[in-house]
């Protein structure tokens, strides 16, 4: 009896402890559930909203850019692409061989989609393709019930409708970099296909061209599958820009120039407008939109005419006796008088040393010596004036400056006096620079847009400052510190240049009734010309390897009674400014003011050029026949040796 009672214990101690263990488990439970039910209630609610609603950014158009017509010269086009959401892909290698399957991915697509999945969150989508084409989205969308992560998408991709014809004006568009992304922590560079400007107008305005995105809330399954849009704010496109720039105009000049290596800027005088900025040749920034295949990439930087770099605004060039209309203003504001004459024999001598003049010219004044272009009239006055009397009056032209335009970079250049010799190397000017820079040689360097802007300043007689945005408030131009009747002798002495007789550029007259040229060339020497070779004779350009022949140029204005337009031509290694620079010069103008003249002058340049490479490919082939057949012909010797006897 004693042993039941005392097992009835101890089973009602055990019921009552395992009783108590449920009733505090129970209470534990039901406090744990009325704190999340009520106390928590928000945070699990949101966190349970996010699993279902998703927000999704809608990135803004980007705004376009437009000529001083209207007409686009950036634009944006519907495109399809594929995204994939790593966090929901599961096997990436799986994954991107599937989408491989319908969209070829090389192997540089693969490494750089790894290491955009290694760079950001996993729920954040990863660009896998885009401008795909609507056969490839279609097939993608087939793949979507049965594949986790993935996302075809519809977006709009930057388009320049004229090419490389306005590639270093506008530049191009491209994904932001990480160090962007850590700068602004802006989520919508994050977003996958959205390109920001990476060089050009579309960097420098990038604020405005960009605009604000928008938002896109849609409810999601567990695979982050669109079950249904909820709410969309939609985006507000950039603002779209209007450019001076004239398009048939430019795409005329790139037309003209063709493969060669040039830059031409056309300026306004009356406004400073820049009609023109060419540099030839270019990238197509069509290609810059997607990503540029290596191999294209390498070819732009190993071409030897520069097509990556902006000639206009970053190449600088000894500009020849292009400068000598500054020489010649210099010596009028010293008291020169403008009939002062000199005797030309073609040499000029200091000291030891003999300076060369490319002609004979007699008996010069200062109108003849422009129009002949004689070294030895500009030596002269240079020596009675001083070097920096020059320089002075070059930076009053505006030579060795930059320009508040939209544009990255321009490069100031050189315009050596004095005090820049003893500041960048310690030693005192001497007299034969004195002589080399007073025609525009030794270390004067400039870049086109000055010598457009110089040419603007000569031929208005204002203070012209160049403009690219067309509605940017025009300024008032201040009159240039010089005497106009001085002016009016270097004017009158560059429109002899051209249809004076003698006239270095009378070849390129503008072949229109009413409207004349005024303008000067240039021809900028690449290498040292030694004694001896002059003693031999100078090889002439056309017999030595393009790299080494002279740079054009030739500055310009027209009407020359009224000058409304002035252009700056840079022909690199052209040979000669009359030869190569001026054609270009007068045909480029002839469309300003006759356009039905300038496309028919096209249309025979063209065709002649065209002729051209033919007859030099005929040749080419007919060469390399001719060593083939002799290469291949037994030789004489061996045919002997080997014969029976």
């Amino acid at each position: 009896m004693a042993g039941d009672a005392e097992a009835k214990r101890t089973f009602t101690r055990r019921a009552l402890f395992l009783g108590g263990v449920q009733v505090a488990a129970g209470v534990l439970l039901t406090g744990r559930m009325a704190w999340l039910a009520l106390a928590e209630n928000e945070k699990y609610a949101l966190a349970s909203e996010a699993n279902r609603v998703d927000l999704r950014l809608i990135p803004p158009r980007r705004g376009w850019i437009v000529d001083a017509a209207g007409l686009p010269l950036a634009e944006n086009r519907p495109a399809y692409g594929v995204e994939l959401i790593p966090a929901l892909a599961g096997d990436i290698e799986a994954a991107l061989a599937t989408i491989g399957a319908i969209v070829p991915l090389a192997a540089e697509d693969r490494a750089r989609i790894n290491t955009d999945i290694a760079a950001r969150p996993k729920s954040v989508p990863v660009s896998v393709a885009t401008d795909i084409g609507w056969e490839a989205y279609a097939a993608l969308n087939l793949r979507l019930a049965d594949m986790a992560g993935l996302q075809p998408v519809r977006s709009f991709v930057r388009s320049y409708p004229q090419g490389s014809a306005f590639g270093h004006v506008l530049g191009y568009v491209g994904p932001p970099t990480a160090e962007q992304f850590r700068e602004s922590r802006d989520a919508l560079l994050l977003f996958p296909g959205f390109r920001i400007g990476k060089d050009g107008v579309e960097k420098a305005l990038e604020p405005v061209l960009r605009g604000e995105a928008g938002a896109r809330r849609v409810e999601v399954n567990a695979r982050g599958r669109i079950i249904r849009d909820l709410d969309t704010r939609p985006d507000t496109p950039g603002k779209a820009v209007r450019l001076t720039l004239d398009r048939g105009l430019q795409a005329h000049a790139a037309a003209r120039v063709g493969d060669g290596s040039a830059s031409i800027v056309v300026i306004d005088c009356q406004t400073g407008d820049i009609k023109c900025l060419l540099s030839n040749p270019a990238f197509d920034p069509n290609v810059f939109s997607n990503r540029i295949p290596s191999a294209l990439w390498k070819a732009l930087q190993a071409s030897d005419h520069k097509p990556l770099l902006n000639k206009s605004l970053q190449g600088l060039y000894v500009p020849g006796s292009t400068y000598k209309p500054v020489t010649a203003l210099a010596a009028l504001g010293a008291g020169v008088p403008p009939s002062d004459s000199v005797v030309c024999n073609g040499r000029y001598r200091m000291g030891s040393n003999t300076w060369h003049c490319h002609g004979r010219h007699g008996v010069v004044d200062m109108r003849r010596a422009i129009a002949k272009s004689c070294n030895v009239y500009f030596y002269t006055m240079a020596r009675r004036i001083g070097n920096d009397a020059v320089a002075a009056m070059a930076r009053t032209m505006g030579l060795g400056q930059r320009f508040e335009l939209p544009m990255p970079s321009q490069r100031r250049g050189t315009i050596p006096d004095e005090a820049w010799k003893l500041q960048r190397f310690g030693k005192p000017w001497t007299a034969a620079e004195t002589l080399n820079s007073c025609i525009g040689q030794g270390d004067v360097q400039v870049n086109p847009l000055q010598l457009a802007v110089m040419t603007a300043r000569l031929a208005s007689g204002m203070m012209v400052l160049p403009r690219l945005l067309a509605d940017a408030p025009a300024v008032a131009f201040e009159p240039l510190p010089l005497p106009a009747d001085q002016l009016a002798v270097v004017r009158q002495g560059m429109f002899d240049v051209v249809n004076g007789p003698g006239g270095t550029a009378r070849a390129s007259r503008l072949r229109l009734a009413d409207v004349a040229m005024g303008g000067k060339t240039g021809t900028a020497q690449v290498r040292r010309i030694t004694a001896a070779e002059r003693r031999r004779g100078v090889i002439r350009n056309e017999a030595l390897p393009w790299k080494l022949r002279d740079h054009a140029l030739f500055i310009g204005f027209a009407p020359a009674d009224a000058p409304r337009y002035a252009i700056s031509v840079v022909a690199e290694h052209g040979g000669s400014g009359a030869g190569a620079a001026a054609p270009l010069a007068r045909d480029v103008l002839t469309f300003l003011f006759d356009r039905e003249r300038a496309e028919k002058d096209l249309a025979a340049t063209i065709t002649e050029r065209e002729r051209k490479a033919r007859a030099a490919a005929r040749a080419a082939e007919a060469a390399a026949a001719a060593a083939a057949a002799t290469s291949a012909a037994p030789d004489d010797d061996e045919d002997r040796a080997g014969g029976p006897g």
